[in-house]
């Protein structure tokens, strides 16, 4: 399953969304604009986005917020797949909680001054 990120510009831009980087998602019911909104995050950094829910936001090809809530974990990752000028292109990912999380500390370690 593919998703589109949008919301970055309110928060860090484009730097977390790193062809490659791994991000984590939590179903965000609490939200009050979108009962199935789901937000994307970083360790230490927090919110970097939300998974498009919008027929105006999604990228051909990939699913809306509301299309994988009931398919996805409370908490999952996500690999950025590219980014386009106003679009991030990610793909849902399996595996182990541990391998993700790890991942993710060693491309926060590397990710530089924005992190």
């Amino acid at each position: 399953m593919y998703v589109t990120v949008t919301g970055y510009a309110n928060y860090y831009g484009k730097k977390p969304f790193s062809i490659g980087n791994v991000l984590i998602c939590e179903k965000d019911p609490s939200n009050k604009y979108d009962s199935e909104a789901i937000m994307v995050r970083l360790p230490i950094v927090g919110i970097v986005g939300f998974i498009a829910n919008s027929t105006h936001n999604i990228a051909g090809g990939t699913m809306s917020a509301g299309r994988i809530y009931d398919k996805v974990d409370s908490k999952f990752y996500i690999r950025v797949l590219f980014t386009t000028q106003s679009k991030v292109i990610c793909k849902i990912e399996k595996g182990e909680d541990e391998i993700f999380e790890k991942e993710i500390h060693a491309q926060m370690m590397a990710g530089g001054d924005w992190a």
